[in-house]
């Protein structure tokens, strides 16, 4: 990987963290798994095209829906976390972007 490749990577998936944290602070239970499987369907997009390849949309979605899947598996809690302090005000528009950030720069 070229340092021009790196530099982008970078800049994807640290504006699709907070892209993803942003949504993830409106405090409804649920809309945060949704945020999260359009933000990493459109940063693998972006991250194949650094790489001069394509992927379809659908096939983006399908990766992101196994990666949710694997996430829920492998971290219940943490998921269940993050939907659940939405219900608490103030603390949930703090705690669930938080894990939300961690999530997308982990996958």
């Amino acid at each position: 990987m070229t340092e021009d490749q790196e530099s982008k990577c970078h800049k994807i998936i640290h504006s699709h963290a907070v892209a993803g944290a942003a949504g993830n602070a409106v405090p409804v239970p649920g809309l945060g798994i949704a945020t999260d499987m359009v933000t990493m369907t459109t940063m693998t997009m972006s991250l194949c095209a650094v790489f001069g390849g394509s992927l379809t949309e659908e096939a983006a979605k399908a990766l992101a829906i196994a990666t949710i899947k694997n996430t829920l598996l492998k971290q219940p809690i943490k998921t269940l976390t993050k939907e659940l302090s939405k219900l608490i005000p103030f603390l949930g528009q703090v705690v669930a972007p938080s894990i939300t950030v961690i999530m997308l720069e982990a996958a």
